[in-house]
C-alpha cells in the first residue's frame, strides 16, 4: 500500500512525525509532502497567484512552499506520478477538527482533495485543552488508538469521493471510553472575533480571535463524543447539496 501524508501544521510539526510513525505500521511505502510553514486555518485553498517552491528534506521527505491541498496535488501528478497513493492520511492536527473547524481546516482539506483524487482519505486530529495559555498536548490516545481505528476504516472501505475524519479526546489512553460514529456537531455563531490592537505607532492592527462561548453538545455529534472521551469518527463527502432543500424549490417555482 502506496501512503501519502500530509499536514496543516508544517513539516516540522510532532504530529507529521506521530503520523508518520502511525502510516509505517501499515505499510512501508510512505511518502511526505508537508507545508513548509503552518497553514492552519487556509481550508480547500489552492496557490494560483504563487510559485511553489518544492524541497527535498529527507528521503522522500518533501516541504512545499504552499497548502495542504497543494502539497496532494503536487505529491499526486509529480512527485507520485507513477503510481498514485492508495491512502491519504492527513495529520495528526495539534488541536481538534471538529462542528465548524471542518469547513476552516487544513489537515481536513488534505483529505478532500485526496478524496477529489479519487483516494481513499482520512484526517486525523489530536484534541487538548484550548488555546488560552498555550497548554501542552498530550498525544497518547493518537499514538495507542491511531493504527486500529485505520486498519478497521481501511477493511470497512471509505466510500468513493468520500474521506474520513477522526478526533481523538483530550485524555490518556487508557482513559478513552470507546468509537462513536458521530455527525458534524455546531457551536453557536460566536465562534470569532476580530481583536484591535496598536503597533509600536500608534495605528491599528486586527486579529481573528476564537472565543469558546457555551455551546449545545447534541448526541450523536463530534463535539459531544470528545466530551465523553470518545474517538470521534465522522465520515464525511464533497458532495455538498442540501437535497431536501433542492426538492422544496423545486416545488415553490412548480407553483403557478
Amino acid at each position: 500500500m502506496r501512503i501519502l501524508l500530509t499536514n496543516d501544521d508544517g513539516i516540522h510539526a510532532h504530529g507529521l512525525t506521530l503520523l508518520e510513525s502511525i502510516a509505517r505500521e501499515l505499510s512501508d511505502d510512505v511518502t511526505i509532502v508537508a507545508p513548509e510553514y503552518d497553514q492552519s486555518g487556509v481550508a480547500h485553498s489552492l496557490s494560483l497567484s504563487d510559485p511553489m517552491r518544492l524541497r527535498e528534506i529527507g528521503p522522500r521527505h518533501f516541504a512545499l512552499k504552499g497548502t495542504p491541498t497543494d502539497c496532494v496535488i503536487m505529491a499526486v501528478r509529480r512527485i507520485l506520478a507513477d503510481r498514485k497513493p492508495d491512502l491519504v492520511l492527513s495529520g495528526v492536527n495539534r488541536g481538534q477538527n471538529v462542528a465548524e473547524d471542518v469547513t476552516y481546516s487544513g489537515t481536513i482539506a488534505g483529505a478532500m482533495e485526496g478524496a477529489m483524487l479519487g483516494i481513499p482519505s482520512i484526517a486525523l486530529s489530536q484534541a487538548y485543552g484550548g488555546a488560552v495559555g498555550r497548554p501542552s498536548i498530550e498525544w497518547d490516545a493518537t499514538e495507542a488508538h491511531a493504527v486500529p481505528v485505520v486498519r478497521k476504516l481501511l477493511a470497512a472501505g471509505i466510500a468513493p469521493g468520500g474521506l474520513v475524519n477522526v478526533n481523538f479526546p483530550a485524555c490518556g489512553a487508557n482513559e478513552v471510553k470507546g468509537i462513536a460514529f458521530t455527525r458534524q456537531g455546531r457551536r453557536n455563531v460566536e465562534l470569532m472575533r476580530v481583536e484591535e490592537r496598536r503597533d509600536g505607532r500608534g495605528l491599528p492592527y486586527y486579529w481573528l480571535m476564537f472565543q469558546r462561548g457555551a455551546y449545545e453538545q447534541e448526541e450523536g455529534s463530534d463535539l459531544a463524543a470528545l466530551a465523553a472521551r470518545k474517538i470521534s469518527v465522522t465520515p464525511l463527502r464533497l458532495d455538498l447539496t442540501d437535497n431536501d432543500s433542492r426538492l422544496r424549490f423545486e416545488e415553490a417555482f412548480a407553483q403557478r
